[in-house]
């Protein structure tokens, strides 16, 4: 009897707090302001009984919630925000550019110890490679000039950066491509081309620079026999090449660097990164910075850039950079000095790289990064030498990263041995 009793008026006092509970909400929310730009929202059960979000919340949360609109959603401040399917993402296509500078010093042993070596990253541009730079302004220019119009096909004589980068944006904008390249391309980098869906001619071995078949001649035949379905990237004597990199490249380097650096080095093959990064950072630095040319050995650059003279080609096994003949990109008034490096010295760099910095670059950067260390050694005053790392080196894993191949190239990488330097 005492048990019952002691519920029953448990009960009763449970009911009283309940009303005035009931009360004192149902006053707050009369005297409450709606907030601003939010809409109050009430639900209907399947009762058919109404009731406001608010009744149902614990006693510490704000009564002033609203329910969720779809396609809607409430921020900490409690306004309307864009919902994740409203909010701005990049294209993937927009991240060419604004690539990290990274500090190389340590790969070195710089005669001054204020001497800093910086390189671009470029292959974390979407192709993975610096191409994609000069291949999404041609084509821009092309399609504004109405030179490149919807069904035609974009043609491309590449080494193999330019090719996977043009295959990659073409597929991008709609369009079909050809690539056409030599057996030298690294197979990572045709299957790549292949992947984005572009046609490849890979051309005979051994070709000389004004055989007809040459990779290089193969794109001006093509396009010239049907000019009105075929475009031509024409990278080697197009002046969007260098201009490219004055755009984009050089001011990068110079907001990166605050405007302190003293040298460029890089190598050549179109001549574009070299000319035309050279030409906004001497003009931005009233030619204060120097540009260092790195060249392969067995490049003409070299000796042309030395004496004037065009000698015959010599064989080397890095890849996009050098040439057996002189592009029309290539602007050597711009160069104060050149550096010549072997394939051993490149391919060493590109592991020693990847075992201390964990970059895995390809050939070309090892390259310029010697090229970059050997000019630190011998600079007095305190420098900030910039240089770039072209491409992946996971474009080369089947040559520069395997012994095997190395081997049969008479190329000796000390895999015990870091510091070259």
């Amino acid at each position: 009897m005492l048990r019952a009793s002691a519920l029953c008026a448990l009960g009763v006092i449970a009911i009283c707090i309940g009303s005035i509970l009931s009360s004192l909400n149902t006053q707050s929310l009369g005297n409450a302001k709606p907030t601003t730009g939010m809409r109050s929202i009430t639900r209907t059960p399947r009762r058919g009984l109404s009731f406001r979000a608010s009744r149902m919340l614990p006693k510490r949360v704000s009564t002033n919630v609203v329910l969720q609109v779809p396609g809607r959603h409430v921020g900490t401040d409690d306004t309307l925000q864009p919902s994740p399917l409203e909010k701005h993402y990049p294209k993937f296509r927009s991240l060419i550019g604004e690539t990290p500078l990274v500090d190389l010093t340590n790969l070195a042993n710089p005669k001054n110890p204020k001497t800093r070596i910086l390189a671009k990253c470029e292959f974390m541009n979407p192709g993975y490679s610096i191409k994609d730079r000069i291949v999404h302004t041609i084509l821009d220019e092309a399609e504004r000039q109405g030179l490149l119009k919807p069904g035609m096909t974009i043609v491309a004589a590449s080494s193999g950066n330019t090719g996977a980068s043009t295959a990659m944006i073409a597929s991008m904008r709609g369009y079909k491509s050809i690539i056409i390249t030599s057996p030298k391309c690294s197979k990572e980098k045709q299957d790549a081309i292949r992947a984005y869906g572009a046609e490849l001619l890979v051309t005979g071995k051994g070709l000389s620079v004004d055989h007809p078949e040459h990779y290089m001649n193969m794109e001006t035949t093509l396009c010239n026999s049907n000019p009105e379905l075929y475009f031509g990237i024409n990278q080697y004597d197009n002046d969007l090449n260098p201009l490219a990199h004055y755009l984009t490249l050089g001011p990068e380097i110079w907001e990166q660097t605050n405007g302190q650096v003293t040298h460029f080095v890089a190598a050549g093959s179109t001549g574009g990164t070299l000319s035309g990064t050279s030409k906004y950072l001497k003009e931005k630095s009233g030619g204060k910075v120097k540009v260092i040319m790195a060249d392969p050995v067995g490049s003409v650059f070299y000796d042309y850039f030395k004496t004037g003279i065009l000698n015959e080609p010599g064989n080397f096994q890095v890849e996009g950079v050098g040439k057996e003949n002189i592009p029309g990109a290539m602007d050597f008034d711009l160069i104060d000095d050149a550096i010549r490096v072997t394939d051993q010295d490149a391919f060493q760099t590109c592991h020693t790289m990847a075992k201390i910095e964990g970059i895995l670059a390809g050939g070309s950067g090892g390259l310029n990064v010697f090229a970059a260390s050997r000019l630190a050694e011998r600079l007095t005053e305190p420098a900030i030498i910039v240089t770039v790392l072209p491409d992946s080196g996971i474009k080369y894993l089947s040559k520069i990263y395997n012994q095997e191949w190395l081997s049969k190239c008479g190329i000796r990488v000390d895999m015990e041995e870091c510091d070259i330097f």
